[in-house]
C-alpha cells in the first residue's frame, strides 16, 4: 500500500510503499542526531521511496564518515528520511511525515544504541 509522505511546508512529497500497508521497525535511534531532534523512524527498502515533488528542496547533512546521509527540506527543515550506514538496502522514514499516524498513540517506543542509522 503506498502513503504520501511529506514535509511540513508540502515543497516534499515522497510515495513510500508499506509492505503490507504497515510500518516496521519503529524505533528511535540514540546516536547524537537523531537523539537530539527526537525522530521515531521506520524502514522501507531504499526501492520503497520515490520523490514525487520537490527534489530540489531536499538538502543532505552528512557528518563522521559520511556514510549516513540525512535529507531534509531546505524551506521548512523537516527532516523527512534517510540513508543507514547500518543497512544501505533501507531508508529510516520520519514517521511523523505521514498524516495517517499520531505519534501520541505509540507506546514503548524501543531505542537503538545508535548504530541503528550510523554509528559515527
Amino acid at each position: 500500500m503506498n502513503k504520501l509522505l511529506t514535509c511540513h511546508c508540502g515543497a516534499v512529497e515522497m510515495d513510500v510503499l508499506l509492505d503490507g500497508g504497515e510500518l516496521k521497525n519503529i524505533r528511535r535511534c540514540a546516536c547524537s542526531l537523531c537523539s537530539r531532534k527526537g525522530y521515531i523512524m521506520a524502514s522501507v527498502p531504499i526501492d520503497n521511496l520515490k520523490v514525487t515533488k520537490g527534489v530540489e528542496s531536499l538538502s543532505v547533512y552528512k557528518w563522521g564518515t559520511q556514510s549516513a546521509a540525512h535529507y531534509f527540506c531546505n524551506q521548512c527543515g523537516v527532516y523527512t528520511h534517510h540513508k543507514r550506514k547500518s543497512n544501505p538496502n533501507e531508508l529510516g522514514i520520519n514517521i511523523a511525515c505521514f498524516d495517517f499516524v499520531d505519534v501520541d498513540t505509540i507506546k514503548d517506543i524501543p531505542y537503538g544504541n545508535g548504530d541503528i542509522c550510523l554509528m559515527v
